[in-house]
């Protein structure tokens, strides 16, 4: 008897990945907020912006040497996978992932690149009132503009958008297609086939993933620190 497909449970998020995609949510959530409150909540709103920026940079090299389902090379589709996974979709076939699904895998991408450009254009805005980046300095004046209007006009609505997208999409997946992708982001587990590899997700590599978290949050400091 084959029991490779026999489901057991999976390890599938390291704990890292999980605390990650918590802390960048409540981040996110923050750096918004403060945002339109403006005035005193600025200060905060900066703090939340050194957070995400630190917290994309972690994520960036935890795709590269985080556990086997973090790691871009084994989430990141393909055009012919989207294709497929598109495919699927509108001919109501039903689908199974182990991580991300090519779209979501997507989109995680694309919630990355848009963080990075929104604290980085953060970086060298200025309301011209009293708020500015730590570059605004030492950039050139259009520069500023250029940022400022993208920051402030731009990237949030952008982010806004893909964050409600993505809270939308976990909840349709949930309640409408019964695939809970909460809890495994949660609790880090799956029931898959037992052949299916899991993330290494030991003390090792948690202290690991603390050492890098910590040389990132140096680099943004440094950045921070080159006015």
């Amino acid at each position: 008897m084959n029991t490779s497909h026999t489901p057991q449970t999976v390890r599938i998020w390291d704990l890292p990945t999980r605390l990650f995609h918590l802390v960048l949510m409540l981040s996110v959530a923050g750096l918004i907020t403060t945002g339109e409150l403006a005035g005193e909540a600025m200060f905060f709103h900066f703090w939340f912006g050194y957070t995400v920026l630190t917290l994309v940079l972690f994520r960036l090299v935890w795709g590269v040497v985080g556990g086997h389902w973090s790691r871009f090379v084994n989430f990141i589709p393909n055009p012919s996978a989207v294709k497929d996974y598109i495919h699927a979709l509108r001919a109501k076939q039903p689908t199974h992932h182990v991580g991300h699904n090519p779209l979501g895998a997507l989109s995680v991408v694309l919630m990355l690149l848009l963080l990075f450009l929104q604290v980085f254009t953060g970086f060298m805005s200025d309301d011209e009132i009293a708020t500015s980046g730590p570059w605004v300095a030492m950039v050139p004046n259009n520069w500023v503009s250029l940022a400022t209007q993208y920051h402030a006009d731009f990237g949030k609505i952008l982010l806004i958008i893909l964050v409600v997208l993505h809270v939308a999409t976990v909840l349709f997946y949930k309640f409408v297609k019964q695939n809970d992708l909460i809890t495994p982001m949660l609790n880090g587990n799956k029931p898959l086939p037992s052949d299916t590899p899991p993330s290494r997700d030991t003390a090792t590599s948690r202290l690991f993933a603390l050492g890098v978290l910590m040389a990132c949050a140096y680099v943004v400091y440094r950045l921070v620190q080159l006015a």
